[in-house]
């Protein structure tokens, strides 16, 4: 999770009210982590940032006058003059400072930056919102891990650009130039491209996807272009497909390379031990799997060999956007939300450990949780945000216990290729963490809410991923000696059913097939329905649902207490 980012410091003094919690409505509530606004955001989105929610989330285009209802009462902020005079240049400052003060923000109460404040407010004159993305692709480096993640916080922060401004797009980026572009302008071109796609909606999204904006991103999925540009560019197609038309539109070309589609070579690249190569693999992958699919080509779950593997990652007990490899030993988000997911294996007694290989050195949250652990995607609440769970983020040096930081500035930001280890003592109550076989930080204080019924679990900001291993492979930092420990897979047993990480159009088929009993629970459909709220006395939910809620899912009053109706 991240903070509270308000950009209204001195709305007391200028009779504006916040809401004092996140709130869709509320003009001055950002959040990096766990932030929710009318356009979603990639710390912790609101629901219209999110992949499938965009037919009806209502997003559309300003009209010239730029009367657009986006957090349009920043425009009451004091002191207006530097709207007078800037420039390119000033532009280019401000996203740069954006990008520096945003990787320090952990806390729940810092407010959104000056800069970001100024950045918005250009963006929403006619001429200022081109002149706010071409800086975003111009500016933001390569190297900077939040790089693209800034784009889309950035661009979701400001209104949506005009019908004008979204038909000359094209000619805003010299798309017919693209060339001569370098290579992280390439990269930043397809974030912006993927991000818009992401904000908008139906017609409007197809105004974008015109033939320039087409014909560069399918130019970039040439194997000759940098691994970085291909990724992006999968990412923004699978956006742009969210509308029918662009997928169709889509389709029809890569079809049209017969035996030569561009995908199926990238997806090749899937096991690659470079990092770059192997995220445009998965993403490969994944797309054909689930959103360009092709007749006749086996799915991804068809080919994988998962014999030995006896704990995956459970593609039941996930958040809705996050994708999972065919073996269940990957993840990755590329939604504008906070994913989390738990293995398919719990712990009860004894000393367990775990490896994650970090494929992404952005913001992750990997660690323990128990299933009264929530996941909250959309609030920005994932592994580390509740007294049930604990979780090491290495990209901001912290570790997270009950929505709170801890800072480890003694350990360097973990990179593609480093190894996080956890080590679980359920006779000590403690759980360490490794970064590359040194010790990070023991933790105790999540055994004062719960000491049994842990997972393995992680969450995952956007453009993220990662590889687990449950012991199916050596470990590369195992534990020292002294710390006798078993790991997952030789003691957890999966279903063959189980072992089976579907595509979600044939995930949704088989839920759709699957018979529930009468006495389900309402929420979960796993386990018997034996609990009653209080005071509102509905019924209809088991006890580890209730255990997630604060409010009646029917009528939202407040839950006071519960009531068990019978023992399962």
């Amino acid at each position: 999770m991240g903070l509270c980012l308000c950009k209204d410091e001195d709305r007391e003094s200028r009779g504006l009210q916040c809401c004092s919690t996140v709130n869709s409505s509320c003009p001055c509530c950002f959040r990096w982590g766990k932030r929710s606004g009318s356009g979603g955001s990639m710390f912790g989105p609101g629901h219209h940032g999110a992949p499938g929610n965009m037919a009806s989330s209502g997003a559309g285009l300003r009209d010239g006058s730029g009367s657009q209802d986006h957090n349009r009462s920043i425009s009451n902020l004091s002191d207006a003059t530097f709207l007078l005079s800037f420039s390119p240049e000033v532009v280019n400052h401000y996203v740069l400072e954006t990008l520096k003060v945003l990787r320090t923000l952990v806390g729940n109460d810092a407010e959104a930056p000056a800069s970001m404040v100024k950045l918005h407010r250009i963006a929403e004159l006619e001429d200022g919102w081109p002149m706010v993305v071409i800086s975003l692709v111009n500016c933001i480096p390569m190297q900077d891990p939040l790089g693209p993640a800034v784009i889309s916080l950035l661009l979701d922060d400001c209104p949506l650009p005009t019908k004008e401004n979204a038909m000359h797009l094209s000619r805003h980026l010299e798309l017919k130039d693209f060339e001569k572009h370098d290579t992280r302008r390439k990269r930043n071109t397809s974030i912006v491209l993927g991000c818009l796609a992401e904000k908008l909606a139906g017609q409007n999204s197809t105004i974008l996807l015109n033939e320039e904006v087409m014909t560069y991103l399918i130019t970039h999925l040439s194997e000759q272009t940098s691994p970085s540009v291909i990724l992006y560019t999968i990412i923004a197609l699978e956006k742009f497909a969210q509308t029918s038309e662009n997928k169709t539109a889509i389709m029809k070309i890569l079809q049209s390379h017969g035996n030569e589609n561009p995908l199926v070579k990238l997806e090749q690249r899937a096991d690659s031990e470079n990092h770059e190569h192997r995220q445009v693999g998965f993403c490969a992958q994944w797309a054909l799997d689930n959103v360009f699919s092709i007749p006749g080509r086996p799915f991804g779950y068809e080919l994988v060999d998962n014999s030995g593997i006896n704990v995956i990652l459970n593609s039941y007990d996930v958040s809705e956007y996050l994708k999972i490899a065919p073996n269940g030993l990957e993840a990755r988000c590329d939604a504008s939300s906070f994913e989390s997911v738990r293995s398919t294996f719990q712990v009860d007694s004894g000393k367990w450990y775990y490896e994650v290989t970090i494929v992404t050195e952005g913001v992750m949250q990997i660690g323990w949780a128990t299933k009264a652990s929530k996941f909250l995607n959309h609030e920005g609440y994932g592994i580390g945000d509740d007294e049930f769970s604990v979780a090491y983020d290495g990209c901001r040096q912290v570790m997270w216990h009950a929505a709170q930081s801890l800072p480890m500035n003694h350990v360097p930001c973990w990179r593609p290729g480093d190894t996080l280890g956890t080590y679980l003592d359920l006779e000590k109550c403690e759980i360490i963490f490794f970064l590359n076989g040194v010790i990070v930080k023991s933790h105790t204080d999540v055994f004062k809410h719960t000491k049994s019924g842990f997972f393995a679990a992680g969450s995952f900001m956007s453009f993220q991923q990662c590889v687990f291993n449950f012991g199916s492979r050596p470990f590369k930092y195992p534990p020292s000696s002294d710390k006798c420990y078993r790991n997952f897979n030789q003691y957890a047993k999966l279903g063959d059913e189980c072992r089976v990480v579907l595509p979600r159009h044939l995930k949704m088929e088989y839920l759709r097939k699957v018979s529930v009993k009468e006495n389900s629970c309402t929420l979960c459909f796993d386990h018997v329905a034996n609990v009653r709220l209080l005071p509102c006395e509905h019924c209809g939910f088991c006890s580890t649902c209730a255990d997630q809620i604060e409010n009646c899912p029917l009528c939202r009053q407040p839950i006071e207490n519960k009531l068990t109706l019978y023992d399962t």
